[in-house]
């Protein structure tokens, strides 16, 4: 289906998205080089993603109550503005040369809080300005611009910008945030606005409750939930501390670490093409399952390539894993959450995605002190191993044809306590 057919609001969200997404390519490669160049300790490396990734645990419920109560457009866009100001001031602090440690996580911390709100928000506008049936193409496109953009074009940019002069690539980041939030600011007419009126609202807490309980007692929804949680530890544990593997292990200059973070970029653009037909031919069950033990020998494969070419083609690999794996899920949650818990259900989705995140985070930095750069990928596949035998089972068991399904309304508010993990 050409992209005119998805009509004028998703074109503008998508231009908003791949200007948005190239400058975080951008700055994903020049913020690991910013912080090795104030400290080489790798716990010090590894902790600036996981600042950026704690307000997903200390927010993101919040943000998901907020995002189902305000206008959602609107909300985007004074949030990319205020984005935009804040990586401002990181480009004159870097370019001042005052860009210390605690500096630099004081703001990675408030770029993480606003990117609960607007991360979220974007995401349930997509099924807003989209038709059901075209979601899996939306999607693809909007994972397909990531891969291109973000990993392809925006790391080694960054990388590049990072060497001519190394305030420069935040500068670029900032003008991306301004110009995403002109852009979603054109969308007309765009349906899920506002919810419901003030008068009749519950509690937050109340909120909270009734998007942790819907996306609980939906086993499809919640299974992948702690999976991807799950994938998001070992992952990150491995690809926090990437930028001392690259120097240490694979011998790479700050351009060839940029250029290694594009590998994946690769087989993400393979795989954002292939993703609607997959899921047109394929079961969930098998194209999640195939994920779990593409992911796995992922890590297999990083710890022991001692030679960059290598390193990269199991990142290519990656990259169409991971664009599948993208598209599979969210169009399985885009069509089965009710507009009226998007934000909700999106932001407990998120917090056990990220919050995955920000523990590999943690882990990464340690391992790599302990027991060297490599230590990091062979937690990650023990730790892929197993979950690949906890989940084989309930996946084929949990998805059915049911997973392409569209509900359309929540189901009443419960008084009954939340499930224990």
């Amino acid at each position: 289906m050409a992209v005119r057919g998805l009509g004028r609001n998703f074109r503008l969200l998508w231009a908003a998205n791949s200007v948005s997404t190239l400058g975080d390519g951008v700055v994903a490669a020049a913020a690991p080089l910013l912080v090795a160049a104030v400290s080489d300790d790798p716990v010090l490396v590894g902790l600036a993603v996981f600042v950026q990734q704690v307000p997903w645990l200390l927010f993101s419920l919040v943000s998901g109550v907020l995002i189902d109560r305000l206008d959602k457009q609107r909300l985007i866009v004074v949030v990319d503005l205020l984005r935009g100001a804040l990586t401002a001031v990181l480009a004159v602090t870097v370019w001042a040369g005052d860009a210390s440690i605690p500096v630099i996580y004081a703001l990675a911390f408030l770029l993480g809080t606003g990117e609960t709100l607007a991360e979220n928000a974007a995401a349930t506008m997509v099924p807003a300005v989209v038709a059901p049936d075209d979601l899996p193409s939306a999607n693809s496109r909007l994972h397909g611009s990531y891969f291109v953009l973000n990993k392809f074009a925006g790391r080694p940019l960054g990388a590049a910008l990072f060497v001519l002069a190394t305030a420069l690539p935040f500068g670029v980041d900032a003008m991306s945030f301004v110009a995403a939030a002109l852009l979603v600011a054109a969308m007309r007419g765009v349906k899920g606005g506002a919810a419901a009126e003030p008068a009749r609202r519950a509690s937050v807490r109340a909120d909270i409750a009734v998007g942790v309980r819907w996306l609980w007692r939906e086993p499809t929804i919640r299974m992948m939930a702690v999976a991807l949680c799950l994938m998001n530890v070992t992952l990150t544990a491995g690809f926090s501390i990437m930028v001392l593997y690259a120097r240490d292990r694979l011998g790479m200059s700050e351009i060839g670490f940029g250029l290694l973070l594009s590998a994946s970029a690769v087989g993400g653009v393979v795989g954002a093409m292939w993703a609607p037909g997959l899921q047109r031919w394929l079961s969930a069950a098998t194209l999640l399952r195939a994920g779990l033990v593409i992911e796995t020998l992922t890590h297999v494969g990083l710890a022991l390539s001692t030679a960059a070419w290598l390193s990269a083609a199991v990142l290519v690999a990656f990259g169409v894993h991971s664009s599948v794996l993208a598209g599979v899920e969210t169009t399985i949650r885009q069509r089965r959450v009710p507009e009226e818990l998007r934000g909700r259900v999106q932001s407990v989705f998120m917090m056990l995605a990220i919050g995955g995140n920000a523990a590999g985070a943690l882990i990464g930095g340690p391992l790599a002190r302990w027991r060297g750069v490599t230590a990091p990928f062979w937690f990650a596949a023990a730790a892929m191993a197993l979950l690949t035998a906890i989940a084989w089972r309930p996946f084929a068991r949990n998805l059915s044809p049911a997973d392409g399904s569209l509900t359309t309304t929540a189901p009443p508010p419960s008084e009954e306590p939340l499930p224990q993990p």
